[in-house]
């Protein structure tokens, strides 16, 4: 994947080869997107007919790049007579600016080509090619290539300019040109996307992003105005340092605004999961909570605003239960996929409450817990009705929608995640343990918001007994005496699907494990069996379905391990969660500081670096998060009433690290910790 570069700007990004060329794919999303639509299939340039090859690629800015190129297959020995520069910024719309230079010391002639097309693909149709429904036309005016897409009402239009006059037809342009001695030659190309709406126009219009031109400049200054309001790290760990830097410059180019909402969203990743998503948006928020908690409210709000209301089994819809994904394409507009929106997930609903409750520990907005208590209360009762299918006090799943619905509604969603320790994969309905952890962990956080904020002692009263109910039972049915480890999952007759999986580890972050259990786990947790050395895996390398480059059955996910970390803490583990935290740090360093999606399950000593999943989304918002929760861990921040707790605990050889002006409740304040000298116990604080 090292050989893609891809640009992004909110959901709207580009995704290109190393030379700058797009041609369609049928296994990686190729091409210009905005809003789950492929705009740009096609984009390739050749110099008198012949293809590009790139020295170099400059893609230091998530929105924009530049590529150095000559023509023809690199050699031993490369004496170009000509070069060629493509410099292109994503925004509202695409620039890309074209640039040949003779490096001759006499007159040249070129015939410069950009094949050019769009197959206005859903997302949902790169991987599961099909039949469109609709019809493509292309028209050529002046300097002007307009391509269009029309089924019934669903209308996108690609429009394509040029700064210099050229030959265009509807595949592309040509530009017959004559370059002086060591001279140059430019055009400007600008490709605009137009979403239309039922009134012929385009629907974003009214958003405030799409309103006029915005521009490189306007791109730079929102980003740097986002980053500059989080708090400043000075440390002396160059990994953490970097990894922070980019993490705060990915969330800020993972923003985009919503057509229906009209508010500034986060994306979940590049390039699959350009939209908001119940699941992640929420982890996200927790791990940003600390440095940008502004961003909280939108998500919350929409989250509430979506949430289900009504039984509808193609979207896997209930009272109460919180989204899973909102689309915005084709298939989901003529309802070919329910994501329009659809509810897909079990733990989106209870993990609602409990960023609630921690948005208003860490800020003390009242006012937005109280306006959205009838979401948290129906959020509340969803988890005890419609969540605990088989009535026995868990949350289950098992999706409405055999067709298209997803089988697994937890995190680890792919159709093989769950599975017994020998790989054969239960019946439904499943109900994984972490869900029975956060459905404690939002029953305890809603007592605390009932009898704090919303005033209904009675009600806090309840939630606390059935919680200590819920953790009682679990703790009894869960626990696999004779392995010393939590069930994966319980099957729909109630046996242990008896797996090691890293699910254990999000057990500890809820608070659901018994003291006597929990140093246990964080054994299997640091043990050869699942950690890596680079991280945890999310199944141990003992179990049937072990697959070190497996989605969910063997990789390492950096949001699943600061989660782990997290947890590890909470139950007194420093240490633990200090070796966590040292080794995500180390794999970042091989990521440029960007932590993709996931990465293979290897042994650290085996492959001396991280290796690379295939398809990993990058940047992803739950691992752009990943640094900033660990940066939390360590320095051992947590709010109590109106101040903030700092107890660090850094991994040795960190040094110093300091955190100024952390925002919270309590105005805000500065952290600073450094690691424990070597061979001493004792913490320098």
């Amino acid at each position: 994947m090292r050989s893609l570069v891809s640009i992004l700007d909110g959901n709207t990004f580009l995704v290109s080869d190393h030379r700058g060329d797009i041609e369609p794919s049928l296994d990686y999303p190729t091409g210009l997107f905005s809003f789950d639509t492929r705009f740009l299939s096609t984009w390739r340039l050749t110099l008198n007919g012949e293809r590009l090859h790139a020295l170099s690629v400059d893609d230091a800015e998530s929105y924009r790049t530049r590529f150095f190129l000559v023509p023809g297959e690199p050699t031993h020995y490369l004496d170009a007579k000509v070069s060629l520069i493509r410099s292109r910024a994503i925004g509202t719309s695409l620039e890309e600016e074209l640039t040949v230079i003779n490096h001759a010391g006499r007159e040249m002639e070129f015939a410069v080509r950009l094949d050019m097309g769009a197959d206005f693909a859903d997302l949902f149709e790169i991987k599961n090619v099909r039949q469109k429904h609709g019809r493509i036309t292309a028209s050529v005016s002046e300097n002007e290539l307009r391509l269009s897409y029309r089924r019934e009402a669903f209308h996108r239009e690609t429009v394509i300019t040029t700064s210099a006059p050229g030959q265009l037809d509807v595949s592309g342009m040509t530009f017959r040109i004559r370059v002086g001695p060591h001279a140059e030659w430019t055009t400007r190309l600008y490709v605009n996307t137009i979403v239309y709406g039922a009134r012929g126009e385009d629907i974003r219009s009214n958003l405030p992003l799409y309103r006029g031109s915005r521009g490189v400049a306007a791109i730079e200054t929102e980003q740097n105005e986002l980053i500059n309001q989080a708090p400043k790290l000075g440390c002396d760990c160059e990994p953490l340092a970097g990894a922070y830097r980019r993490s705060l410059n990915d969330v800020a180019a993972l923003r985009y605004e919503s057509i229906a909402l009209g508010v500034r969203l986060l994306a979940a990743g590049l390039p699959w999961f350009m939209t908001l998503f119940g699941r992640d948006s929420i982890i996200t928020s927790l791990q940003l909570l600390p440095y940008l908690p502004e961003l909280i409210p939108p998500t919350a709000l929409i989250l509430a605003g979506l949430q289900g209301y009504r039984l509808d089994d193609f979207r896997d819809e209930e009272p109460g239960k919180i989204l899973h994904e909102l689309r915005y394409g084709e298939m989901a507009g003529f309802e070919e996929q329910p994501h329009s929106p659809y509810y897909g997930s079990a733990d989106s609903t209870p993990l609602f409450v409990i960023l609630l409750d921690e948005y208003e520990r860490w800020t003390g907005d009242v006012r937005l817990v109280k306006q959205l208590e009838p979401a948290a209360r129906a959020a509340l009762e969803w988890i005890d009705t419609y969540g605990d299918l088989l009535g026995t006090g868990y949350i289950w799943y098992q999706t409405r929608n055999p067709e298209t619905g997803l089988q697994n509604q937890c995190w680890k969603d792919s159709w093989d995640a769950i599975s017994y320790a020998d790989g054969r994969l239960p019946g439904f309905p499943r109900a994984t343990c972490e869900l029975q952890g956060y459905a404690y962990d939002a029953k305890m956080r809603g007592a605390r918001l009932a009898r704090a904020v919303w005033g209904d002692p009675v009600y806090a009263d309840r939630l606390e007994r059935e919680a200590a109910a819920l953790k009682q039972r679990f703790n009894r049915d869960f626990w696999i005496p004779e392995k010393e480890y939590y069930a994966l999952a319980l099957d729909a007759d109630g046996r242990h699907v008896d797996a090691l999986s890293s699910n254990i580890g999000h057990l500890l972050w809820s608070g659901i494990v018994d003291e006597s259990r929990a140093g246990r786990i964080a054994q299997h947790l640091l043990g050869p069996r699942l950690f890596s050395g680079w991280g945890v895996r999310t199944l141990a390398d003992d179990q049937g379905l072990y697959n070190p480059i497996g989605y969910h059955v063997g990789t390492v996910w950096p949001f699943d391990n600061s989660l782990i970390a997290w947890g590890l803490w909470r139950y007194g583990f420093r240490d633990e969660a200090g070796r966590i935290c040292e080794s995500m740090l180390a794999a970042s360093r091989y990521f440029g500081g960007r932590l993709p999606e996931a990465f293979a399950g290897y042994e650290r000593e085996l492959t001396q670096y991280p290796v690379e999943y295939p398809t990993a989304c990058s940047p992803q918002a739950w691992s752009t998060g990943t640094p900033l929760l660990l940066l939390r861990v360590m320095l051992g921040l947590e709010p109590q009433g109106e101040h903030l707790i700092i107890d660090p605990a850094l991994p040795e050889g960190m040094g110093r690290v300091e955190l100024l002006d952390i925002p919270g409740r309590w105005g805000r304040v500065d952290a600073l910790g450094r690691s424990r000298i070597p061979h001493d116990g004792a913490h320098d604080r």
